[in-house]
């Protein structure tokens, strides 16, 4: 915990809780004491999960930043704390934070801009990582072995996009740099959209079946929670790559573990998991033809920029009464 206080406790006219600093980045990429005179901030790098410990720890503050879908804010917490005035979020869209219940609760929530590319170079970097068996060979090498392991062609493989929205688009255009061929499947994707992207639209199952490489880029709602399931993955290659930098709850772990288990295919590569932090013995941890990361996909410099010095902007704005980038129920 780092507390930036510009004013006594009791003479801030605003004390903030920047939740979830688990990098130790916010102090990097603004000034509290000038960005925010008059207010006391507190900067949390641990992570509460028990809504009675986050009622102990925010109870004294008038406003919290989110760093998005870490610690989530449903109705509960939101009537238990008596001094919340403002909550802001990074990005505009955080489905961990019940935007309708805060404004039930007199708590106005408002939110900042991102990068756009920060996820699409997260997934590349999965994709060859474990295409080219970089982490075993880097171990190897670490070590002291010399043990050289044949790796993927990409060129004139197939690259499945599972949603083509602005992520996925992305992710299309350096496929075909690579030499590759996008397929792509939506529940809504029609195929004019998909050709603008550069990417042939399929049916879900052909996509499955015939992807060298399937990457995940779905919003998580209740309809697409659990989309990638056990028949898709049994449906996939046994030479195929899974990838998701999304949402963890898109796929099924256990069949995704039974898969790695079994052989069935040839890797996944993770970056978001169905509990966030990923528990310390959870099975995803000592499965085979893995890469892990801990939700890396929206943690660069530019991102993080934006996301502190316009969560900055966001307090100051509210405390001289004319909030901006409001988020409405």
């Amino acid at each position: 915990m780092t507390a930036f206080p510009t004013e006594p406790a009791d003479r801030a006219t605003l004390r903030l809780a920047v939740l979830d600093d688990w990098e130790g980045a916010a102090g990097d990429f603004v000034d509290w004491r000038t960005a925010l005179p008059g207010a006391g901030v507190t900067l949390f790098t641990d992570h509460l999960s028990g809504t009675d410990e986050l009622i102990a720890r925010l109870t004294p503050f008038d406003a919290v930043m989110l760093m998005r879908e870490r610690t989530p804010m449903q109705a509960p917490l939101l009537k238990a704390l008596p001094n919340l005035r403002l909550v802001v979020t990074t990005g505009m869209r955080n489905r961990a934070l019940d935007v309708a219940a805060a404004a039930a609760a007199g708590v106005l929530v408002c939110g900042t801009r991102g990068l756009q590319w920060a996820a699409p170079e997260l997934t590349w970097s999965l994709i060859l990582a474990l295409a080219r068996n970089i982490p075993a060979a880097d171990a190897s090498m670490h070590a002291g072995r010399w043990e050289p392991a044949v790796g993927m062609d990409l060129h004139g493989a197939v690259l499945g996009l599972v949603g083509l929205g602005r992520l996925g688009e992305q992710v299309a255009t350096v496929a075909r740099a690579f030499g590759m061929k996008p397929i792509a499947w939506s529940p809504h994707l029609t195929a004019e959209r998909a050709a603008a992207c550069g990417a042939e639209l399929v049916a879900k199952h052909e996509l499955f079946a015939t992807a060298d490489v399937v990457s995940v880029h779905m919003i998580l709602s209740d309809s697409t929670r659990g989309l990638v399931g056990a028949a898709e993955i049994a449906a996939m290659k046994r030479t195929a790559l899974l990838v998701n930098t999304s949402r963890g709850p898109l796929v099924d772990t256990d069949a995704l573990l039974s898969a790695l288990a079994e052989g069935r295919i040839a890797g996944a590569g993770l970056d978001v998991y169905d509990e966030e932090p990923l528990p310390a013995g959870h099975p995803l941890r000592s499965a085979p033809r893995t890469v892990l990361t801990p939700h890396l996909g929206y943690v660069t410099a530019g991102t993080f920029a934006s996301f502190y010095r316009e969560a900055a902007e966001d307090v100051r704005a509210f405390m001289a009464g004319r909030p901006v980038r409001v988020i409405s129920p």
